[in-house]
């Protein structure tokens, strides 16, 4: 699958968005270590840190369907191109080994190396002894 039909079918994730507070309905679609494709999209709560991002919501599946490596994530945001990732999605993505994140560009798709994402970043490794 291309990643213009992966951002297609984030896409279509994100009209199921619930975001009745700010309207800004995001989709989310990772890719496993597998290659097997999850979907996810925001769900806003009226108690705003209880909200959940797209990217997690779809980490999180992918994580309950029993992968522990994500190769990529893709995001759409309907409102407006070039929706990028939060701080604690970042993170969420660090911890499961994301390469690359995939954002819909004006252009078209716009591919983002992980690194660039979150440089110098807290992982796994950094709980061990040394």
């Amino acid at each position: 699958m291309t990643d213009r039909e992966r951002l297609e079918r984030a896409r279509e994730a994100a009209t199921g968005a619930y975001a009745p507070y700010s309207a800004f309905a995001v989709g989310a679609l990772v890719v496993g270590g597998s290659g097997r494709e999850y979907l996810g999209t925001n769900v806003e709560n009226a108690a705003f840190p209880a909200s959940i991002c797209a990217e997690a919501n779809a980490i999180s599946t992918a994580v309950a369907a029993g992968e522990r490596r994500i190769e990529a994530v893709y995001v759409v945001c309907l409102r407006r191109r070039r929706c990028m990732p939060c701080g604690n999605c970042r993170q969420i993505m660090r911890e499961f080994g994301v390469d690359r994140v995939v954002v819909e560009g004006p252009d078209g798709p716009e591919t983002i190396p992980f690194a660039e994402l979150l440089p110098r970043s807290f992982g796994p490794e950094d709980l061990s002894d040394p």
